[in-house]
């Protein structure tokens, strides 16, 4: 059901003792970012799920076609030399992002919250490596390798890893990006 070619897999889950205490076992995992990975830390507080969206957009703009000079173009081109941190920073000061978060937190029908007990991280291949990114970390942690045609399998194996952390909760979704070919 999920159109070929996937390009990016985003994970929300909740977040629960046992799912911090392996997301603090796999720092030891976390790869250097700028060995091709676009990361940033996420310092702006509950915006997970944009922070993942950008993840998993600066890991696949060479395969999708950013209109010229839109928002995402000149956010990607400005913040292409920048370190996690710095990435973090600008999105911080980036009032247009600023005013999109909040127009889209705000215009569905399910009631924004200060308090949630969810989290979005994104799963992508970087030059034929499986890569987790969760901007709460100080990097991507990488896992197996991967590629294209098989990045939505790959992902699966570890987000049925985390699934299994919490076997009683119906609190996961999962989504991907894809290209038709």
């Amino acid at each position: 059901m999920v159109p070929k070619l996937v390009l990016a897999v985003l994970f929300l889950y909740p977040i629960t003792p046992q799912t911090e205490e392996a997301r603090i076992k796999k720092d030891s995992l976390i790869k250097d970012p700028s060995a091709g990975v676009y990361f940033m830390k996420q310092t702006v507080g509950n915006a997970c799920g944009t922070i993942e969206l950008l993840h998993a957009i600066g890991n696949i703009s060479s395969e999708i076609n950013l209109v010229e000079g839109s928002y995402l173009d000149k956010f990607f081109k400005t913040t292409a030399n920048m370190n996690p941190e710095e990435h973090a920073a600008f999105l911080e000061n980036d009032r247009e992002m600023e005013v999109a978060h909040s127009v889209a937190a705000t215009g569905g029908d399910t009631e924004a919250r200060d308090n949630v007990n969810t989290h979005f991280i994104c799963f992508t291949c970087v030059n034929g490596q499986l890569y987790g990114l969760d901007g709460r970390r100080s990097g991507p942690v990488a896992h197996d390798s991967s590629s294209s045609s098989s990045l939505l399998h790959d992902a699966a194996k570890v987000i049925r890893k985390m699934i299994e952390k919490n076997p009683d909760s119906l609190n996961f979704n999962v989504m991907a990006i894809s290209k038709r070919v």
